[in-house]
């Protein structure tokens, strides 16, 4: 259900403040990636998948046969597999994780089982794009109704803490010459302010802004690791775009500090809004005016001169009682009028 009125938070998006580079890019290189394995889960209380899930029972018989124990097609056609489960597994990898580092591990059923709660993953190879094996998976499964009352929680799936270790790296080699910094908001000025701290710090030439998402770096010719971490140490000015975020679903809307409204005009619902160049009658001035109707329901409408922001804007409304429904299309109403100077994203 909808706040009654909007919640807004007010961040100081729109100013230049000094960040760490490390804290506004990625490395080239430095990303994560994903393993991911079809398995088996056994121990379960009877909620595994039925025998019309025709690959649940084909994997038993291959695990079991594995361990040298092999069936008649008439046993087969009578197994059952209420205690089994058959399973998708994926892991992340960090960046740069060497071989017998432990992974975390999600499982999810994609047979008919009605829970994988209390079952145990047997062990699952997991494989990369490239189709090689990095990760061996195995251990208890943890699901969200596992502490407690399961209703309502979602049993098919779960996760395995340290439930692989990687028994592989991930190819990675450090760039010789050059490396990238990938810009994590693209901006041509943060870009600039990067190039320009690295060259201020390391000499003209040390880096060049590719262009709005990339920084391109030379490196020296030896301790580059150092070298790198001298970088992302560095502090630079940076200055993000005027912005409004609106959740439609739960009223909330997060803007800038200083966000102006120029001239406009707009109404919803009981609700107008005016915005003037400057006031056509003094008693009109950042105030606003109740009226009713002839079926008696209560207008509102509201004055403002002299650039209000929106901060302000939002203030009123809530005074007089809009609805979130009101607030967010009077927003989006005067963004589109161009009247609104900030970009408007609505979830």
């Amino acid at each position: 259900m909808l706040m009654k009125r909007v919640l807004w938070l007010l961040l100081l998006i729109n100013l230049s403040f000094a960040v760490k580079i490390r804290d506004i890019v990625t490395f080239e290189g430095n990303r994560s990636n994903v393993l991911i394995g079809y398995g088996i889960v056994s121990g379960l209380n009877g909620t595994g998948d039925s025998k019309a899930t025709i690959f649940t029972v084909n994997s038993l018989v291959n695990v079991l046969s594995r361990m040298g124990i092999n069936f008649t097609p008439a046993q087969i056609n009578q197994m059952t597999t209420k205690n089994v489960a058959a399973v998708m597994v994926t892991a992340k990898v960090p960046p740069y994780a060497k071989a017998g580092t432990p992974l975390d591990v999600t499982v999810s059923s994609i047979g008919d089982a009605k829970s994988l709660q209390g079952g145990v993953l047997l062990m699952t190879p997991l494989k990369g794009p490239d189709g090689r094996v990095y990760a061996l998976a195995q251990g208890q499964i943890i699901t969200a109704g596992g502490g407690g009352n399961a209703t309502n929680q979602n049993l098919n799936s779960g996760y395995i803490p340290d439930g692989a270790t990687l028994e592989r790296s991930l190819p990675f080699t450090m760039p010789k010459k050059y490396i990238d910094l990938y810009l994590n908001y693209p901006s041509f000025n943060t870009a600039n302010a990067i190039q320009d701290a690295i060259n201020n710090k390391f000499g003209y030439g040390t880096a060049v802004a590719i262009d709005s998402d990339t920084v391109r770096v030379k490196l020296p010719p030896y301790n580059a690791v150092d070298f790198l971490s001298m970088i992302g140490d560095l502090n630079v000015h940076v200055h993000n775009p005027s912005k409004i975020i609106i959740d439609s679903r739960t009223g909330t809307i997060v803007m800038g500090g200083d966000i102006r409204i120029s001239p406009v005009a707009v109404a919803s619902g009981n609700i107008s809004v005016e915005v003037r160049q400057a006031p056509a009658n003094p008693q009109q001035a950042n105030n606003s005016n109740n009226t009713n109707n002839a079926n008696n329901t209560k207008k509102h409408s509201i004055f403002f001169v002299k650039a209000p922001t929106l901060r302000q804007l939002v203030s009123s409304l809530n005074s007089v009682g809009a609805k979130p429904s009101d607030i967010i299309n009077i927003i989006e109403a005067m963004a589109a009028q161009g009247a609104i100077h900030a970009k408007v994203e609505v979830e």
